[in-house]
């Protein structure tokens, strides 16, 4: 049977579901696939081009239009949906940080964030900034999510046992994640606000 892109997408990201990002290689998914690694190149060129096209897969259905409302809960609507495709995978968020993508669905999700937020009223340029803030407070909040931070918060709560300061920073660091996301997510909706009211932040 012939090996197709679609099997090969589909394998990378079981593999990268079992053993992370850095267990993810051609030569370990050519055995999962029970193909020689170098059947995988008439596919992907090499291993950069695999990873960015499994980035881009896991981003599909992000882009679609969320539904009719206010600009702010179409764009947090965009924020969960990047987020919630992020997790979807294990090291999901470290794989879309570590490419640079401009495959259809990454470059939709873009577009998308940016009509939304230039029917609001903003201009193109500063969409486009916002954009980019917006997906990398979505990146890096769910890297933090997806990382391996037992021994960080051990040593975190050894050491708050003896400053009150870092207790309160334990405490919130053990807080539900995703109730963290959303208020951070809260607070740069608040910060857009602003923006598109067509205030600066010293006319607030």
């Amino acid at each position: 049977m012939q090996l197709r892109r679609a099997d090969v997408l589909r394998g990378a990201r079981d593999l990268l579901d079992a053993d992370g990002l850095d267990g993810l290689t051609m030569r370990k998914l050519g055995a999962a696939l029970n193909v020689q690694a170098g059947g995988l190149y008439w596919h992907f060129p090499s291993k950069q081009a695999l990873l960015e096209a499994v980035a881009d897969d896991l981003l599909a259905g992000v882009a679609e239009t969320p539904p009719a409302g206010p600009w702010d809960q179409r764009l947090l609507t965009l924020a969960h949906r990047l987020r919630q495709a992020l997790l979807s995978v294990r090291d999901g968020a470290r794989l879309v940080a570590e490419t640079f993508v401009t495959e259809p669905n990454t470059s939709m999700a873009g577009r998308t964030g940016m009509r939304i937020l230039m029917d609001a009223g903003l201009p193109a340029e500063q969409a486009a900034w916002t954009m980019f803030a917006v997906g990398h407070y979505v990146l890096g909040h769910t890297i933090e999510e997806q990382s391996t931070g037992a021994d960080r918060e051990a040593k975190l709560a050894a050491q708050a046992e003896a400053d009150a300061d870092l207790r309160e920073l334990a405490a919130a660091i053990g807080a539900d994640p995703g109730r963290r996301f959303e208020f951070g997510l809260a607070l740069m909706i608040d910060g857009i606000r602003v923006r598109v009211s067509g205030r600066t932040p010293a006319d607030s």
